[in-house]
């Protein structure tokens, strides 16, 4: 009679065990950001490029939720990723320009996750700053660590990680940042099938800067897939939330720096398999909402300094709308520039505060074979109009845009009187934002770094020899940042949504 009271009371415990364990939540997500240099929004095949070869990104899009309509609030590097970083516009975050670093006391997602009990990697290109460095605890940066591409330590980082905490991952390539060096996919992209877009000369020498350039691309679409085989070899793939997007457009004329969809928009792709996460997404996004998302699916209460949202919701139900609105600012990057812009669901508007200054691009694109093309086509008078848009000066104030039927942004409409309404709507919701936000417009914004004229850059092939001729009486100085006569860095108000 004792022995089956004791059968009993075993499978009693058994049930009630198994019950408890059913009850439990799942483990907290691993999260990890592959985060890619200067590529544009169209320049995956799952974005409808057919040229280039991304198969696992596009195996992993088809497994998760396709955006196309997230936008990044600047084009331009550092202050792109601490504007991810941090969830905050470039002038609320202390450093609005290139080169660049916030305030010590910044805070940052990395931190927020780590002091949460999650294990925290930076590997690859850093470029964000001291105030986040403490939010990692590991940190894998410089080329001859992380490789080429930047990519080496990305494997080792996951096989090595302490199997008791979760993880987050900030995997952040070189690819596709100018000068293209050798590897093992260089000259794995046909030329003769390749054709530039309309804004870029159809000749063999930017058509190979273009073929090098999906070279890069290529490698970082491997190291994704090296890095997706290595978690599902070690069970915990369906558990892992993970990013795929750029920090600014790719480094060609017309791209990076500038405001338009080829700047600032960028691909992103979300997979989340735990998650049921799957489809296309045409709703607005900021990239200032990543890092509150990814607070929100790790059950961690979202500081007052983040000012993005998150979109945990929308990837529920992918066809409600999220934002109204999204904005993006460009400052000084190697050259002086103060612009800024507002999107709704149907129309762009874009604020230009240094019409002076032809828009030609940032030093890197200046000493492409892409832009030398342009440049000569324009002396021989055989450029097309919108070719020669990045050599007009001044430029228009303001530039509108129909979103819905105008693509890439190729025609101006902010003289139309058929859509002032629109036009003066986007004007009264930037005003509002940069009053919100603290934004702010100096005189003496930091000037230009580096000549402007094409002479000295002649010298193509050997960047480093002419750059001191390139060198104006202003490098190394900087200017009054935007956003610092308000004190921006310590304002937290979110601004129109």
């Amino acid at each position: 009679m004792k022995l089956k009271l004791n059968l009993l009371l075993i499978s009693l415990l058994t049930i009630s065990s198994c019950n408890s364990n059913l009850s439990e939540k799942p483990d907290k997500p691993n999260f990890i950001i592959f985060i890619a240099d200067d590529i544009s929004w169209d320049d995956f095949g799952c974005y409808g490029n057919s040229f280039v070869q991304t198969p696992n990104i596009d195996k992993l899009s088809s497994e998760g939720i396709m955006f196309s309509n997230m936008y990044l609030t600047t084009s331009s590097c550092s202050p792109s990723r601490n504007s991810i970083m941090t969830g905050r516009y470039p002038h609320n975050t202390g450093a609005p320009e290139l080169h660049t670093e916030p305030p010590l006391d910044m805070v940052s997602l990395a931190q927020e996750l780590k002091n949460s009990g999650y294990f925290t990697v930076s590997s690859g290109k850093f470029h964000m700053g001291d105030y986040v460095r403490k939010g990692f605890d590991l940190i894998h940066e410089g080329k001859k660590i992380t490789g080429l591409g930047g990519e080496e330590k990305w494997v080792s980082s996951i096989e090595e990680r302490p199997k008791n905490k979760p993880f987050f991952l900030w995997y952040a390539s070189h690819d596709a940042h100018r000068d293209w060096g050798e590897n093992d996919f260089s000259g794995t992209h046909d030329i003769e099938k390749l054709t530039p877009p309309e804004y870029l000369i159809n000749d063999n020498s930017t058509i190979l800067d273009l073929a090098n350039y999906y070279d890069e691309i290529k490698r970082f679409d491997h190291s994704i897939g090296e890095v997706i085989a290595t978690l599902k070899k070690e069970n915990i793939y369906d558990n892992t939330f993970i990013i795929v997007m750029a920090d600014n457009g790719r480094p060609f004329p017309h791209s990076k720096t500038r405001l338009n969809d080829q700047g600032v928009k960028t691909p992103f792709i979300l997979s989340f398999k735990n998650g049921n996460i799957s489809g296309k997404t045409s709703s607005l996004v900021s990239s200032i909402d990543i890092a509150p998302t990814i607070l929100d699916f790790a059950g961690i209460k979202v500081n007052q300094s983040f000012q993005g949202n998150s979109f945990k919701n929308l990837l529920e139900k992918p066809d409600k709308p999220f934002r109204n609105y999204v904005f993006a600012e460009h400052n000084w990057h190697d050259f002086e520039s103060h612009g800024r812009m507002v999107r709704n669901k149907n129309f762009m508007l874009i604020e230009n505060n240094r019409t002076q200054f032809a828009h030609l691009g940032p030093l890197d694109a200046l000493n492409s074979e892409s832009y030398f093309s342009l440049l000569e086509k324009k002396e021989s008078g055989e450029i097309s109009e919108i070719q020669s848009e990045i050599f007009i000066s001044p430029r228009p104030k303001e530039e509108f845009y129909d979103m819905q039927n105008d693509f890439f942004q190729r025609k101006n409409l902010i003289n139309n009187k058929e859509t002032q309404i629109e036009i003066n709507n986007l004007r009264n919701i930037l005003s509002e934002w940069k009053l919100k936000t603290g934004d702010s417009n100096p005189d003496e914004i930091t000037k230009h770094w580096y000549k402007r004229t094409p002479g000295p850059l002649k010298a193509r092939n050997n960047l480093d020899s002419s750059i001191e001729l390139l060198k104006t009486p202003f490098h190394g100085i900087r200017g009054e940042f935007p956003g610092a006569s308000n004190n921006a860095s310590q304002i937290n108000n979110k601004g129109p949504f």
